[in-house]
């Protein structure tokens, strides 16, 4: 057993050893150690190096805002993970557990030079450095940093785990199972609210586990503990441990990342890793406690100088001492009590150092009867000790004057600078805070969300106070849910209360220039830095931290924010609340992309949707394609033909017989409402009150600037009732915006969009025979030229399937898509096929699709437009209604750089060698100007065509339409391709055969 191992003291196993390995090295711990606890009790404090300048560093809390004891951790092959707080992970047989941010060890690190070298390192020494030489930049600098950036290594092999996502809808969520949180969940519980109560740590019970002196209605604190969470069970509340509320957003909704089986050896196969939980809640009671500060003083950073919290946490909950020897520095009381328990099982306690003048009479005496030195008034200026602390240096104060200092040996230092209420969750809603003069931190003030601040949070010590306050914010958020409500009442027997002083640095007798008094450990940011940084103009709070780095750590300033801004504030000579307090944001804590992604791994990081119609692509061996989210046939290829074939087929196949092509991706959006035609006249450049019902126009969107972002095909359907169709790409971007319109807008106009694009099955038929095979399935309708023409739309039935027909096309050969309710679409696609082999039918991708509207001149929005492009510089200036008052963008359209001349116009390209150009390529005037040339424009599309007999393409060129016939040429790596501009209509230019 460990010198330092207390026996049959804790809550750990003492039975059951656990054997893992840090470095390299086996240790054993104890069944319920974390491995800084574990580390603790073999006398390791040395667990890590500081990111800045690799000064040794140990573990300083016993909690997650741990900044110093960062690991990685192997849970086995391909299971490995950097930045894991030691104070957080649970020990199991055959953990590998590795220290980070050292070479070639721990012990021994190259990069400690730069602790040597810190003079040249100052606070924003980065800004200044990497400007000169410039040409440094690129070669040198950049190269280095990136090199030296992060803490850890990162994985380099896929993730093996899997990981969860659920929802929850609950009455009330507390957060935080301490004193206050148990109450809290026993009030509302008991007005029978649902309650959900949450806690990072392995068990309930907060500070509870670390003060077993302690009597609540007249039963030890632990054994209290264990029946009242048996009762809250009884009661149904559901209590959720290693469980971190990572993020507080609107309408109550909070996340939480549940640890699942990282303090398993074996878990089973079919559990996850970690959980993401979004949870909804009416009432939310925020019961996280306080942290503890830590003192700013020459030398704080030195492994075995912790806090004097964590390491009563460390005696009472794991049985460890955390040394042998040693001196407590504090301004606040609850200090004292962690040196008379470590005093009670052995450790020396060589002084107590308290900055404060007077301190309370009955801990004089407590101390007096322990036999321990008392330095009242008095202020630490530095430490010694190489890799641990073995040495600190304490000096009088008298006024203002600090007097002559001695050293008194230690091999722990446990400070204490008092305690700040935990707010970061509070503040992710926006809420607000209020600055507490006497206590110099901020308290909770307004909410803005229904919540409630319980306990220590909002500035309340003790345990029966948290008791008390929770009882009664649990009864608060109970009757807000219009539940009768009362608060329980509760009796603390020797429980432990206190009050401090703030401090900003701790006095010293040095030069400031001198002393490294560390603020924020992890960064190796210092009370200097921040005053050079008021220094050098930095006035804003926000400013200070990204010119420090302050509080930009893995930890968010859990440890240095409230010293940051009170050292800051001294600098400026204002009061804190105008220095200004950073943004917390979410994650509380950080949390594993793993858990954020959820399910969303391989196949399912990105959803694929899927058509009606894709499983009988699939089975006739489509060549599929990504558009969007979607998966789209791409072309049917025949036994030995690649895609240039194949597409060639199918385009040949389409114009001579009939083609059949699955259009159900295009977006598609119902507009209804009495004012409908309105909303339409309004949203698109086209005017629409004279179109008649079971007629189409083709509808083109812009936005408020005048570009181009979206266009399709629009059907009126009957007085009050539109079917919008738009790109594939742009469906939920369409309806986001007319959604933005109507809600923000033109909330005086009676419409409702409803998103359909899943709800109908799309078909397209296009070619010279495509009535012929549609007409036997159509009820109680002419499809003829005549009586059904091209641009018209009628509700009917299509082999007894209730359907929207459209005539239309974006072939340029005659054409209809059929709309069926999307479980009928595959049904009614092997209809058609099956009677369609009579006319030799072809099944035809995306590919085809494209080359057949490229001869027609038909553009494709997001690929023949770049979001820069007007109506005018594509050619479609009739889409624009030329009486309408107004629509979105219309203003823009008459800015002067809009209609200025030169600007980049969608034009069509013939290449005069017959070769085919690659999308993206540039294009100049002149090929023989030095580089770098001038480029006038770019290939948007590009296709071999057969029915022009030679490739085409289209390109955006600076004023195209003046340059129709005029020669371009486009640059490529083994030569300069040279390519007349025409217009971009190559095939059919009359339209004839759309019309038959």
């Amino acid at each position: 057993m460990s010198q330092y191992r207390v026996q049959g003291k804790g809550r750990v196993s003492h039975g059951k050893p656990v054997s893992f390995s840090f470095d390299g090295k086996t240790v054993t711990g104890l069944g319920g150690d974390t491995v800084a606890s574990a580390l603790l009790a073999q006398g390791t404090h040395l667990m890590g190096r500081s990111f800045k300048y690799h000064r040794p560093r140990g573990v300083v809390t016993a909690g997650s805002e741990e900044p110093n004891a960062l690991i990685g951790t192997s849970r086995g092959p391909g299971r490995f993970e950097p930045n894991t707080r030691a104070t957080m992970a649970e020990i199991w047989p055959g953990l590998t557990a590795t220290s980070q941010n050292r070479w070639p060890s721990l012990e021994f690190d190259i990069g400690a030079v730069n602790d040597r070298m810190h003079k040249l390192f100052p606070a924003g020494f980065y800004y200044k450095t990497f400007m000169w030489p410039k040409s440094f930049w690129d070669k040198v600098y950049e190269p280095v940093i990136r090199s030296a950036a992060g803490l850890g290594v990162s994985p380099s092999v896929e993730d093996p785990d899997h990981y969860a996502s659920r929802y929850l809808h609950t009455d009330v969520l507390i957060v935080g199972g301490g004193p206050a949180g148990l109450a809290a969940a026993r009030s509302a519980a008991e007005a029978g609210a649902k309650v959900t109560l949450v806690d990072e740590n392995t068990e309930a019970g907060g500070s509870l586990l670390s003060e077993p002196g302690v009597e609540i209605n007249g039963q030890p604190a632990w054994s209290w503990l264990e029946s009242e969470l048996a009762s809250l069970t009884a009661l149904g509340v559901t209590v959720m441990t290693r469980t971190t509320a990572i993020g507080y957003y609107h309408q109550n909704m909070v996340g939480l990342c549940q640890r699942v089986t990282d303090h398993l050896a074996a878990p089973q196969d079919d559990q996850p890793r970690e959980r993401l939980w979004r949870v909804r809640a009416e009432h939310v009671v925020l019961a996280q406690g306080a942290l503890e500060k830590p003192l700013v003083f020459d030398g704080n950073d030195r492994p075995g100088i912790v806090l004097a919290g964590s390491a009563l946490t460390y005696l009472n909950r794991y049985g460890v001492r955390v040394g042998n020897a040693a001196v407590v520095v504090t301004s606040h009381d609850s200090a004292w009590f962690t040196a008379f328990d470590l005093a009670a099982v052995g450790t020396t306690i060589n002084a107590i150092v308290d900055t404060r003048e007077a301190v309370r009479e009955d801990l004089l005496a407590q101390a007096a009867a322990l036999g321990i030195e008392v330095l009242t008034g008095h202020t630490v200026t530095g430490t010694s000790g190489r890799l641990r602390v073995n040495s600190i240096r304490v000096n009088p104060i008298t006024g203002s004057t600090v007097g002559q200092g001695r050293d008194i040996a230690c091999d722990c230092v446990l400070m204490s600078g008092g305690w700040t209420p935990t707010l970061h969750l509070f503040s992710h809603t926006k809420s607000k805070l209020a600055w507490d003069a006497e206590g110099k931190t901020f308290l909770p003030a307004e909410t803005l969300e229904d919540c409630q601040i319980a306990g220590a949070g909002r500035g309340l010590w003790g345990i029966e106070a948290a008791l008390v306050d929770g009882a009664e914010m649990g009864a608060k958020a109970a009757s807000a849910l219009g539940k009768a409500a009362a608060s329980a009442t509760y009796s603390v027997a020797s429980d432990r209360t206190g009050t401090g002083e703030a401090q900003k640095e701790l006095p010293t007798d040095k030069d400031l220039t001198s002393t490294r008094a560390f603020v924020d450990f992890q960064n190796d940011v210092t009370a200097k830095d921040l005053r050079l940084a008021v220094r050098e103009g930095m006035r804003s709070i926000e400013h200070v931290k990204r010119y420090t780095t302050n509080g930009m750590a893995t930890d968010q300033g859990k440890m240095s924010n409230i010293n940051g801004l009170n050292i800051a504030a001294d600098a400026l000579g204002k009061p804190a609340p105008e220095v200004g307090l950073t943004t917390f944001r979410p994650p509380y804590t950080p949390t594993t992309f793993g858990a954020l992604c959820g399910y969303h791994k391989g196949a399912h990081f990105d959803v694929t949707r899927k058509t009606p119609i894709d499983p009988w692509a699939e089975e006739n061996g489509a060549v599929f394609e990504p558009v969007a989210q979607w998966r789209r046939a791409r072309y049917f290829p025949n036994t030995g033909e690649d895609m240039d074939t194949a597409v060639m087929r199918e385009c040949i196949a389409t114009r001579a017989s009939v083609g059949m092509f699955d259009a159900s991706t295009l977006g598609k959006i119902e507009v209804v409402g009495p004012d409908a035609v309105e909303f339409m006249n309004r949203m698109y450049t086209n005017p629409w009150t004279k179109l008649a019902p079971g007629k189409c126009r083709y509808g083109l969107l812009l936005g408020e600037d005048g570009f181009i972002r979206d266009d399709g095909v629009i059907g009126r359907l009957s007085d009050d009732r539109f079917h919008v169709t738009t790109t594939t790409g742009g469906a939920a971007r369409v309806m986001d915006m007319m959604e933005d319109y109507l809600q923000t807008e033109w909330p005086d106009l009676n419409v409702w969009l409803t998103s359909t694009t899943e709800q109908w099955a799309t078909i397209a038929l296009n070619g010279p025979n495509a009535r012929k095979l549609l007409e036997p399935f159509v009820e109680g309708l002419d499809l003829s030229a005549e009586a059904f023409p091209h641009m018209s739309n009628a509700i009917c039935t299509v082999a007894g399937f209730p359907a929207r027909l459209f005539r239309v096309s974006f072939t340029g050969e005659l054409g209809f898509e059929i709309n069926v309710p999307a479980r009928h679409g595959q049904a009614l696609w092997e209809k058609l096929w099956d009677a369609g082999q009579q006319y030799d039918i072809c099944a035809y991708g995306t590919e085809t699709m494209h080359v057949l509207r490229a001869e027609k001149g038909y553009i494709i929005v997001g690929q023949d437009t770049d979001g820069t492009v007007t109506p005018h510089d594509a050619g479609i200036s009739w889409a624009i209604g030329k009486k309408k008052p107004d629509f979105v963008g219309k203003r823009s359209l008459e800015r002067p750089d809009i209609v200025a001349p030169g600007r980049k116009q969608l034009v069509g390209l013939l290449t005069q060698d017959g070769s085919k150009l690659e999308e993206g390529a540039q294009i100049v005037l002149d090929p023989n100007q030095p580089i770098p040339m001038k480029m006038v424009g770019h290939v948007t599309s590009s296709y071999e065509s057969d029915a022009v007999g030679k490739p085409i393409a289209f390109a955006v060129i600076e004023g195209g339409f003046d340059k129709i016939g005029e020669t371009v040429h486009i640059p490529m790596p083994d030569r300069t391709i040279a390519a007349t501009i025409t217009g971009t209509v190559f095939y059919d230019p009359a339209g004839d055969r759309l019309k038959m």
